[in-house]
Formats: C-alpha cells, structure tokens, sequence
C-alpha cells in the first residue's frame, strides 16, 4: 500500500471515494479553547454510497471532549437530515461549546447536501 493510501485512511478500511467535509463556528469566549482558537473546527469523512459519517474530529481542548464529540457524530447518516444529530447534542453534550458545534454540524450538512446537489463549493463558514 503507498504512503498516500495510508494518509487517505485505508489503514482504516475506509473507501476510497469517501468525501471530506468542514464547518466552522465561533467559539464563546468561556471556554478554554477560545485561549487557543478564535474557531472551532469540525471535520467528518462520509461515505458517499450511503451518507454514513464514517471518521469525525472537531478542535475542542481535551481529548474526551473530542472523543465525546467523535461519538456522537459517526455512524450518523446525513441523509436522514440535521435534526437527528442536532438532537444529539442537544440532549447529550452539555458542554459550553455545544451551540457552536452544532453550528459547525450545520455547515458540513449544508456542503454535504450542495455536494449531493451538484453545487459548486461555498464559502458558507
């Protein structure tokens, strides 16, 4: 396997066609990673057969949080539309950066749904 198949996530048995996908927000000025980020950062790789988020990770400060956050979104298909994963968070994540993510959500659901749409990449962040 080349070098570059290991940095695609082949190592992880994930298609080679799988989309990358990022949402951005704003982070709230109590929290600690507003010291490090004047964003936070979500990124998901869906597979595009079936609009699983296969592999997800986001820029919150502890590696539970970003854990946390990985659990809650993979195995999420998007096709079932945003209001289930924002559910999620809503009832499960009750940290300070919870209305950020989701906005974040929202931003990679929106490219997610102009990709399936055939639309031209915005800048929507």
């Amino acid at each position: 396997m080349s070098r570059r198949g290991l940095e695609l996530g082949e190592e992880e048995g994930l298609a080679q066609k799988t989309l990358f996908f990022t949402g951005y927000a704003k982070v709230p000025m109590t929290l600690t990673a507003a010291k490090l980020y004047e964003v936070i950062a979500v990124a998901v790789v869906v597979d595009p057969e079936t609009s699983e988020i296969l592999d997800a990770d986001c820029t919150l400060a502890t590696a539970l949080g970003r854990s946390f956050f990985k659990s809650l979104v993979q195995g999420y298909f998007l096709d079932d539309g945003i209001e289930g994963l924002e559910r999620r968070f809503e009832e499960r994540y009750h940290g300070s950066a919870r209305r950020s993510l989701i906005t974040c959500l929202h931003n990679v659901y929106n490219r997610y749904i102009d990709y399936k749409n055939k639309v031209a990449v915005r800048e929507i962040d």
